[in-house]
């Protein structure tokens, strides 16, 4: 009788002390255990809008999700971003990164890849709404372009050799570039010649009059005004009031090969966005990524914009602005669908992909949104705070144009300036 006691407390004790250390255990960490391999390579461009990634490696959040061998690389270009994604971490590239939305549509179409060979990617997370600006040198600002570009087509017209730079051709900068000039009335194919400039290199080709105008994410267009160099005509939130902007994207076979890692590595940067968007993290986060292994620029050109506060160098100020950028608040982390198909269709516009495209099927073999959710359970994120459908609905903007996700042909037509391809 005492020795049966005496196991049955022992058992009981046991147990206790089990359910005490999976009471101590991180968040997620227990679902995160069955991975496939803690191990990925990650790339990312000196932005902002990479800071997921960075805060959840530099605060162990991978290692908290059972992927502690994460690493997280710096690219010196979003060329050199797809380039490395083509040879994949087995090859001395990279199994993922902080990518412009479009690009791993563009890989997947084999349109901006050696070859024409296309390279399955999978989107598992937007990492951002908002944060980028269109900015305007120095010699241009008496023009007076804002948020409206028309002013600088007589001034184009009189300069003539006119440059304006994005980051990659069909990319999101390049996107919200064409939108702007186009909308003002001037062809971004016929009046100015676009050039591609990686972001951490935009503010230097402006100071030696490379460039006229740039559109890129922070904190280069708020370095360029505390140098005085020139000043933003508009930020993008302007333009398309929380508009999606860059995303995680791994290549598919890791996902299919790692699936596990893949939730595990999404749900690590849910929760670093999560971390992110408060804003009594703004000033830790600023120095985070100032930091000489990150950005190695001063804080104080990524604080005053991460918290809503814009200088646009031209006198206007705005104090606190909700177009922020932002990384989690108004479901900025869940890849819409209907996004995608955004996207889709202003590459269509600007001749970078075909008009008979057939973006539904494209977005069904891209777009892991199952992923995302199942990573947001991980991260600890209520279903009553998950978005009900794969569509944000109909999206307005600055100029009036409706872009309706049931009917992308009628956004196209409407849109007065676009170079289909033939």
């Amino acid at each position: 009788m005492t020795r049966s006691i005496t196991r049955r407390t022992a058992l009981c004790g046991t147990a206790a002390l089990l359910a005490a250390a999976r009471a101590t255990l991180p968040r997620g960490a227990l679902a995160a255990s069955g991975v496939e391999t803690p191990k990925a390579t990650l790339g990312y461009i000196a932005l902002t809008d990479a800071a997921p990634l960075i805060v959840a490696k530099e605060r162990g959040l991978f290692a908290k999700y059972g992927v502690g061998d994460v690493d997280v690389t710096k690219q010196a270009s979003w060329g050199g971003t797809r380039d490395n994604l083509v040879l994949g971490g087995g090859g001395g590239g990279i199994d993922g990164a902080h990518i412009l939305s479009p690009l791993p549509y563009l890989m997947a179409t084999g349109k901006v890849t050696q070859n024409s060979q296309p390279v399955a990617m999978s989107i598992l997370a937007r990492l951002n709404v908002n944060g980028q600006a269109i900015s305007v040198s120095k010699a241009l600002m008496s023009a007076g372009a804002k948020l409206d570009s028309a002013p600088l087509k007589s001034a184009f017209a009189a300069k003539k050799d006119n440059k304006v730079a994005m980051t990659f051709r069909g990319g999101t900068h390049d996107l919200w570039l064409r939108y702007w000039l186009a909308a003002g009335g001037i062809d971004p194919d016929k009046d100015v010649q676009t050039i591609v400039v990686p972001p951490p290199q935009m503010v230097a080709n402006m100071k030696v009059n490379t460039m006229d105008a740039f559109c890129v994410g922070e904190p280069w267009n708020d370095q360029l005004v505390h140098q005085s160099l020139g000043y933003t005509a508009c930020i993008t939130g302007e333009i398309w009031k929380d508009h999606p902007e860059k995303a995680l994207a791994m290549r598919s076979d890791f996902v299919g090969k790692n699936p596990k890692s893949a939730e595990a590595i999404t749900a690590a940067v849910i929760e670093a966005q999560i971390w992110c968007e408060k804003l009594e993290n703004k000033d830790e986060l600023a120095g985070i990524l100032g930091k000489r292994a990150w950005f190695n620029v001063p804080p104080a050109d990524i604080l005053p914009r991460s918290k809503g506060d814009i200088d646009y160098g031209d006198g206007r100020r705005l104090s606190a602005t909700p177009l922020r950028m932002k990384f989690f608040d108004n479901h900025a982390s869940y890849p819409f669908q209907s996004h995608d198909l955004w996207f889709l269709t202003e590459d269509i516009r600007w001749g970078v992909l075909p008009p008979d495209l057939d973006t539904r099927k494209l977005i069904a073999e891209v777009n892991r949104e199952d992923i995302w959710r199942t990573a947001a359970a991980l991260a600890g994120v209520a279903a009553a705070d998950l978005p009900k459908g794969t569509s944000r609905g109909i999206e307005t903007f600055f100029d009036g144009k409706v872009f309706d996700p049931a009917k992308p042909a009628d956004y196209l037509a409407s849109q007065t300036i676009k170079k289909l391809a033939v």
